[in-house]
C-alpha cells in the first residue's frame, strides 16, 4: 500500500476466500486492541467497522514510518493493559525480547505493522481454534480520501466550495459507507446496533477512545 503523511486512507481486508475472521465477540475486542496498539502510532483514527468477514478503516496518517523501538515499547504498553483488563491483578508482564527479529533498519512502516497486526491476531485465533493457514486475504488495500485536484475550500464570492458540503465527497461517503455496513448485511436494524464500529461512538452511545472523534466530525462536516 502506497501511504504517505498526512492524509486520510480508507483501509480494507476480507479474509482470505472470503471466510469469516472473527468467530466470537471476544475475537473483536482483540482485533481492537490490536489496531489501537498497531494503528495509534502512525495517526488518527477516524472511522472504523469490523464485520464477520472483513473490516474498514478510515485512517488520517501523520507519519508512514516512525522509530521501531518506541513503536514495539507502545505496542508492549498497550497488550499489558489488555491483559490487565482480562485478567486483572493476575496479568502477566509483556517481554518479547527474545522472540521479536532484529531488523538493520531503525524505523518501522506503516504496511509492517498492519501486517503484523494481521499475523498476531491470525497466530492467536488459529491457536485457539487448532487451525493453521492464512486468515487474512494477503493484500490489504488502500484508497486515499481525498479528491485529486486542488480546490479552495471558499470560492471568489465567498460561498463553501461544493465539495466541501456537508455530504461530498470520497471522505464522507466512505464515512457512511463504513458505519452502514452491519445494516446493509442485515446484521442489525439501525447501524448504531452494531457493537464493533465506531457508530454508536459518534451518535454518544459510548465514551469510546480508539478514534479521534472531533477531527472526524471536522472531516465530514457534521458538527
Amino acid at each position: 500500500m502506497n501511504f504517505y503523511d498526512h492524509q486520510l486512507f480508507h483501509i480494507y481486508n476480507q479474509g482470505n476466500n472470503r471466510q469469516p475472521i472473527f468467530f466470537r465477540k471476544e475475537h473483536y475486542y482483540y482485533f481492537l486492541w490490536k489496531m489501537r496498539a498497531n494503528l495509534l502510532p502512525f495517526g488518527d483514527l477516524i472511522s472504523y467497522c469490523l464485520m464477520p468477514n472483513h473490516f474498514h478503516w478510515q485512517l488520517y496518517v501523520k507519519k508512514r514510518e516512525i522509530e521501531r523501538e518506541p513503536f514495539w515499547q507502545y505496542v508492549d504498553d498497550i497488550e499489558f493493559k489488555r491483559r490487565v483488563s482480562k485478567y486483572g491483578i493476575k496479568a502477566q508482564p509483556v517481554d518479547r525480547s527474545g522472540s521479536r527479529v532484529k531488523h538493520s533498519n531503525s524505523s518501522i512502516t506503516l504496511n509492517e505493522a498492519i501486517g503484523n497486526l494481521q499475523r498476531a491476531y491470525t497466530r492467536a485465533i488459529n491457536r485457539e481454534l487448532q487451525q493453521t493457514g492464512s486468515l487474512f486475504r494477503k493484500k490489504c488495500k488502500a484508497k486515499d480520501g481525498w479528491i485529486d485536484e486542488f480546490v479552495s475550500v471558499r470560492q471568489p464570492n465567498g460561498k463553501l466550495n461544493a465539495h466541501f458540503r456537508i455530504g461530498t465527497g470520497y471522505t464522507h461517503h466512505c464515512f457512511k459507507y463504513i458505519h452502514y455496513n452491519p445494516k446493509e448485511a442485515g446484521l442489525v436494524d439501525k447501524i448504531t446496533d452494531w457493537s464493533y464500529s465506531s457508530a454508536r461512538d459518534y451518535a454518544g452511545l459510548r465514551k469510546g477512545t480508539l478514534c479521534n472523534l472531533e477531527l472526524g466530525r471536522e472531516m465530514i462536516r457534521t458538527l
